[in-house]
């Protein structure tokens, strides 16, 4: 029958195999599988996050989660959206970008204490992602203490995982136009 959708055959794919509910359905919202893969997903993420300085160890992750290697990558980049190694690579650039904000260390010290081994490789990512060199941003962005609070200016500072640095900023800057009239000499940048 072509042109026409046999809803009955529609209907016994989606009972089958993809575990999401669909009006209609007697499906629960995520099988049990399901459920059980993105718990070892996150147990393996939570690990990078705990080692985020050290070198990506696939084998040791793939372990965490129970899969192969190359099952884990491909896992991972289906439920969160990106590769192992560029979560962890936003993970440190997001680390140094605190760093930046908050101590005086230099850029290479900053470098070298959240993974990378390259202070060139550092700013390309960090460049990248962010949209400014570390030296720039930390120019721009000079903590304002006590003037914001920390859960804002880290939610608000948080690179993106789908390398955004090039758009324009989010519709966060009433915020920042609220804090310039009630602390204008901030040198938060938007």
């Amino acid at each position: 029958m072509r042109g026409r959708v046999d809803t009955d055959d529609l209907d016994d794919r989606l009972r089958r195999g993809l575990g999401f509910a669909h009006p209609g359905l007697d499906l629960p919202a995520v099988t049990r599988a399901l459920e059980d893969r993105n718990r070892r997903l996150l147990r393996a993420r939570d690990a990078m996050d705990r080692t985020y300085a050290e070198p990506l160890d696939i084998p040791a992750l793939a372990r965490i989660a129970g899969v192969s290697e190359a099952h884990f990558i491909r896992t991972f980049r289906t439920t969160f959206g990106e590769t192992p190694h560029r979560y962890l690579q936003r993970r440190r650039v997001e680390r140094s970008m605190w760093l930046l904000r908050e101590t005086d260390r230099s850029v290479t010290e900053i470098c070298l204490d959240v993974g990378f081994s390259s202070l060139g490789t550092f700013s390309r990512t960090f460049r990248g992602i962010v949209g400014a060199s570390p030296a720039a941003y930390r120019r721009s962005s000079a903590p304002v203490p006590g003037a914001v609070p920390a859960c804002f200016t880290m939610a608000w500072a948080r690179p993106s995982s789908f390398g955004e640095a090039g758009r324009p900023s989010p519709p966060v800057e009433s915020a920042h136009e609220e804090l310039q009239r009630h602390h204008p000499r901030s040198r938060l940048g938007p």
